[in-house]
């Protein structure tokens, strides 16, 4: 165990040697002083990795002394010891950010505990960590060996994106790579099961099957209307589920989590696809026959997304529900600014949806863009720029805001991203859509089974431009890349985040039901 080094300030230090001999007993080094003006000659000459600091010493007192190792040691934990339970004075000391608060008379145990809680958590942590991971792989590997169904991938998932932001917040991480050989794994069978169920989905009315994209509204978002009671359907675009985890801590100071689900976004995982089929409750080949005027196909190069009000109105109509409803689409910071300066307006609606744009650009930014390649160059760093961007954002204002008016909420995503590492080489004519994760044209030509294969578009619901028209979607962590240029295409887009074909993270994705906090 490694050696810390204790200072432990009181008037009364003599009457605590049983303790500091136990402390020592245990291999920590503690220097004791009698008064706070010692403590701070101690700290200012002296390394030391806590502080015990009795509250109630004369002259100095321990508030006033921890006042000035605060100014001068910021980041050196300090422990107050005192006599009295008194309101002010707890709150004092909490305000001056300790780590810990004893009230005195002191037991051994209650001091190794709290010096092992703020010195050794993240060992212990790391270890704990490890520990239970080690135990719960063997369980997540079994189920892949067995028949799953879609609820019992949803679970594996959230196991897996559970561990991962466990693993990353601990100092060993020795399991991480053994956690991403298992990722790697549950990929691999996550593309079999799709293969084998997706197409059921779409046509078994008798074959058990989680909600997709065109159901959401209909059975998330409709039933939750009521009269005088505004319902805000937030969709931030590309949220994956683990980047929900991390943004939950934040939003949670607000909103109480009535409700934390997930649903399977359609094929392909694109905004043009999965998003239009959010707002219009049809799949792609349904828009395209009963809203021609509306669905944009791959053979133009028009706007994929710009319709989208209008086919939230048509689908309001059609499920014959007389509310009146908002639409807005936030891209740009100022966007969302003037949403905010105008949102008074907004408790005059039914139902306020509004789309969140900032993490598809995002995403897309990483790729285009070099300072943001490195500023996140993993998924810990995808994460991490996603929160920093959060708390920061309009969004959370806007948020902070239906909290106060006590307005219920509903937030979910289109579809979520995956890091692609492994190139596929593919090729198609000059009319076959850009996408990195899916291509949709005639004649695709490529070598190998990696990959997801539409053959009968009509069997998917996805549009045909003509009879030869097929899809070919990427599956696990690759991305498609064309000959010409090849190794170029593959420096430039390797461990970018990507989305449009077939992967956990593109397809299983958040939908949490909110309630304001006192509401």
């Amino acid at each position: 165990m490694q050696k810390y080094s204790i200072l432990w300030a009181d008037d009364e230090i003599d009457l605590l040697k049983p303790h500091i001999l136990f402390l020592e007993s245990k291999g920590y080094k503690v220097t004791p002083v009698i008064s706070g003006a010692d403590a701070l000659d101690q700290c200012d000459h002296n390394d030391f990795d806590i502080v015990f600091l009795d509250e109630n010493m004369p002259g100095m007192t321990g508030l006033e002394t921890l006042s000035y190792i605060k100014s001068t040691h910021p980041s050196l934990p300090v422990v107050m010891i005192t006599k009295s339970e008194e309101e002010e004075i707890m709150e004092g000391a909490i305000g001056a950010k300790i780590a810990d608060y004893l009230i005195k008379p002191l037991n051994p145990n209650q001091i190794l505990l709290s010096v092992k809680k703020i010195l050794d958590n993240r060992r212990l942590v790391s270890e704990h960590t490890n520990q239970s991971y080690q135990q719960d792989f063997r369980n997540i590997s079994m189920a892949f060996s067995e028949h799953m169904d879609y609820e019992e991938w949803v679970e594996v998932y959230k196991k897996l994106v559970y561990w991962e932001l466990e693993i990353e917040n601990t100092e060993d991480k020795s399991m991480a790579e053994v956690l991403e050989m298992q990722k790697a794994e549950a990929s691999k069978n996550f593309t079999k099961f799709i293969a084998d169920y997706y197409k059921d989905w779409l046509n078994d009315p008798e074959s058990k099957k989680p909600m997709l994209s065109h159901q959401l509204m209909k059975k998330k978002v409709f039933p939750q209307l009521k009269e005088n009671d505004p319902l805000f359907f937030i969709v931030i675009d590309n949220l994956r589920y683990d980047q929900w985890e991390i943004l939950e801590p934040v939003i949670s100071q607000y909103f109480n989590i009535k409700e934390k689900e997930t649903y399977f976004s359609i094929l392909p995982t694109t905004t043009a696809y999965a998003r239009n089929a959010i707002f219009s409750g049809m799949l792609p080949s349904e828009m395209e026959k009963h809203h021609p005027d509306l669905w944009v196909g791959e053979d133009t190069d028009d706007g994929k997304n710009n319709h989208e009000e209008d086919f939230l109105k048509r689908q309001i109509q059609r499920n014959r529900l007389n509310i009146k409803s908002s639409y807005h689409k936030i891209i740009h910071v100022n966007q969302g600014k003037h949403l905010l300066d105008n949102f008074n307006n907004l408790m005059n609606n039914d139902l306020n949806v509004i789309v969140y744009n900032f993490v598809d650009m995002l995403s897309h930014a990483r790729t285009d863009l070099e300072m943001i390649r490195e500023l996140a160059p993993d998924e810990a760093a995808y994460r991490s720029i996603t929160k920093s961007w959060f708390e920061h954002s309009p969004l959370l204002d806007a948020l902070k805001k239906i909290s106060e008016k006590k307005c219920r909420t509903i937030i979910t995503t289109d579809h979520g991203t995956v890091r692609v590492k492994r190139p596929f080489k593919i090729v198609g004519d000059k009319n076959t859509n850009t996408n990195l994760r899916y291509k949709q044209g005639k004649n695709l030509g490529y070598d190998g089974q990696d990959v997801f294969v539409a053959k009968k578009p009509e069997e998917m619901f996805l549009p045909k431009v003509n009879v030869s028209t097929s899809y070919v979607f990427a599956v696990e962590d690759y991305f498609f890349a064309y000959p010409n240029n090849y190794n170029y295409y593959v420096n430039f887009y390797k461990d970018t985040f990507q989305h449009g074909g077939v992967s956990l993270e593109e397809m299983i994705i958040p939908i949490i039901y909110l309630t304001p906090k006192g509401g």
